[in-house]
Parts: C-alpha cells; sequence; structure tokens
C-alpha cells in the first residue's frame, strides 16, 4: 500500500486476490469492485458461480462507499431512520445494500471495494478481508 492518497494498480489486485481466494475456499463465487477515492473503477473480477445483476450491484456499493466515505448499509439504514429517500441524493448509482466499505489509510480516504452476489452479511464479510488485504481501516 502506497502511503499517497491513492490506491495502485496491485493494491487493487491484492485485493481482489485475497477475496478471491476466501471465496474459492469456501466454494463461492461473486462479484468484486475496487474503486478508487472518487468511486471510479480501479479493478474487476466476475468470479465462476456468479450471476449477471452482481456485476452492476458491486460496482455501485464501492462507488456509494467512495462517495460518501461510509459504508453502503449505514448510508441506506441512516436513509430509512431519517426518512430521507434515496432519490434526493440525485445520484442514481448509490445502493444501501451492504457489501460496499470505504478504505482509509492514515485517515485519508483512498478508495473503496464493492462486493456483491452472496448473502448481504457475506458480502460485508468478504469486503472486510478487501479492506484489510491492503492494511486499510473502513
Amino acid at each position: 500500500m502506497k502511503t499517497l492518497r491513492e490506491l495502485s494498480h496491485a493494491d487493487a489486485q491484492a485485493i481482489l486476490d485475497a477475496i478471491r481466494a476466501e471465496c474459492e475456499r469456501k466454494g463461492q463465487g461473486a462479484a468484486v469492485a475496487v474503486v478508487d477515492g472518487h468511486g471510479e473503477l480501479l479493478a474487476f473480477l466476475r468470479m465462476d458461480g456468479c450471476g449477471l445483476p452482481p456485476i452492476a450491484i458491486a460496482q455501485n456499493k464501492a462507488y456509494t462507499a467512495a462517495r460518501e466515505g461510509i459504508p453502503s448499509k449505514l448510508l441506506g439504514e441512516r436513509s430509512r431512520a431519517e426518512g430521507f429517500p434515496m432519490t434526493n441524493f440525485g445520484e442514481l448509482r448509490y445502493v444501501t445494500w451492504g457489501g460496499g466499505l470505504p478504505i482509509r489509510v492514515e485517515g485519508a480516504l483512498v478508495g473503496a471495494v464493492g462486493v456483491s452476489g452472496l448473502p448481504e452479511d457475506e458480502d460485508i464479510r468478504l469486503a472486510h478481508i478487501g479492506v484489510a488485504a491492503v492494511g486499510g481501516v473502513v
């Protein structure tokens, strides 16, 4: 991991590799997206056994986490608790399901990871593995 304020392509690949290895260990398939601090795609993997909808969902989970700087699930929880419809953000790519996590290094938001295709709790667990793979924190 660079100590600069961005993920490198090697960092993005390390995230994909860590999540892929865990999925293979458990015989699972998922879609994984890694984005920069602006939410723009750096790397993507759709594993064997993963359907089509998770492709866009994983990318949008990562995009949401990067743009808002919080887990995608937390944005959904806040939106529902405050009665603030997601459409008020004016951002059609935002999703509120768990599995999108921001990645911070030395307090700076450097990117995010999104996982989709498995139950929500498993998507979240795998995303945490990806964050940890580069020594980041949520």
